[in-house]
């Protein structure tokens, strides 16, 4: 098996999983009880906060624990007025990137949240969202890095953009608030992250794309943010996550992140080699995201061919890539992010996301590279010869 899909899942690794079964059978205790055993356990869980929030410039305490990024990319939308409707409210309260990932676009779209364009690298508007931002806006959400093209927005530069509104703001006596959240998710792996460096209110990460468990998550929220529950009950995680906590699931996501930060650099030069590799092997492609992204992140069009069918003949011979993200292929459904960058749909229907890991080697790079390359010209002698 040759695995080309990391955007979408990372396998555990074996010291995330040796970390994790402790708490599975001997350390099994309810964070929440009185008796001794059940402290410690509650303290290793707030340890295991503290490591992750650190990896962002954080502290444990700034941090909530959820059920993945899209419980954390929604509970970040409660920063809006409490009170304020459901419905569209002439598209002022929220704006997003126009290529974010579908949990942001689902509950922006409950606000009548208003897209922000991108430019054809990906990189957003800079000049669009200036134009967009009014009085009334309240959130703005831009995902670090796209997570089907990889590609990096500069949020540093937008957080200066909004600080300088807010500012402008406070001059004129306009009490409305505006928060600048980020789904951090694709981007733990692969950048440093400091929440205070890019000026983000709230930020959202993913144990799941980091080779730790799936299932869990956590949203920074800034100090001077009051958040909604999505659920309540016991109270757990400042009242904002009740249910018992995932320690198992915590301590896993903890020490996935200190690998990923012992062999950040290490692993951002063998994706650099390996994607070299790859794009000289290839034949017959179109690049599309040529600039701006993390190099683990291949996007190629074959234009006129149909990238789902590639990708069936591709699982035949046990290369996995995907089209785009998971959640949307599942569904049947055509990207949005390559719409946005103005891809024609005929090269949107040829077009593969290939996502390099851990778990990849030169050996396997080249073995792709070879599938690819007699699956394609398979495919177009097919259709040559009608």
């Amino acid at each position: 098996m040759i695995y080309l899909d990391h955007a979408a899942a990372t396998p555990v690794s074996e010291k995330v999983l040796a970390a994790m079964k402790p708490y599975f059978l001997d350390d099994f205790f309810n964070p929440s009880a009185a008796y001794l055993p059940a402290k410690k356990v509650a303290s290793d869980y707030e340890m295991a906060k503290a490591t992750i929030a650190h990896a962002i410039g954080a502290k444990g305490s700034d941090i909530v624990i959820t059920a993945g990024a899209t419980e954390a990319n929604n509970l970040a939308f409660t920063a809006l007025t409490s009170g304020c409707p459901l419905e569209a409210s002439a598209g002022k309260l929220v704006l997003y990137l126009a290529t974010e990932h579908d949990s942001i676009r689902r509950v922006a779209e409950r606000y009548g949240g208003t897209e922000i364009k991108v430019q054809k690298n990906g990189v957003i508007d800079l000049g669009d969202l200036k134009a967009k931002i009014t009085d009334e806006t309240q959130l703005i959400s831009i995902a670090l890095v796209n997570n089907e093209l990889g590609t990096i927005q500069p949020l540093a530069e937008i957080s200066t953009i909004i600080r300088e509104i807010k500012l402008d703001r406070l001059k004129r006596g306009v009490k409305t608030p505006l928060y600048l959240h980020s789904d951090a998710s694709q981007a733990l792996n692969l950048l440093e992250i400091n929440v205070a460096r890019l000026g983000v209110d709230l930020l959202t990460i993913s144990a799941a794309k980091t080779y730790g468990p799936k299932g869990v998550g956590a949203l920074y929220v800034s100090h001077d943010i009051r958040l909604q529950p999505l659920t309540v009950g016991g109270g757990q995680e400042r009242g904002l996550r009740s249910g018992t906590e995932n320690v198992a699931g915590v301590i896993g996501f903890a020490e996935a992140v200190r690998e990923t930060k012992e062999h950040l650099n290490s692993n951002r030069k063998k994706y650099k080699e390996l994607k070299k590799t790859l794009l000289d092997e290839l034949q017959g492609y179109e690049l599309v995201n040529k600039k701006h992204s993390l190099d683990s992140f291949i996007v190629l069009c074959y234009n006129g061919l149909d990238a789902e069918r590639l990708i069936f003949l591709l699982e035949d011979r046990e290369v996995y890539v995907a089209t785009g993200a998971a959640c949307a292929a599942s569904k049947g459904e055509k990207s949005h992010v390559l719409k946005a960058i103005g891809l024609p749909e005929a090269e949107i229907a040829g077009s593969l996301r290939l996502t390099l890991g851990q778990t990849n080697t030169k050996e396997q790079i080249l073995e792709a590279a070879k599938i690819i390359n007699e699956v394609v010209e398979g495919e177009k002698k097919r259709l040559r010869n009608g």
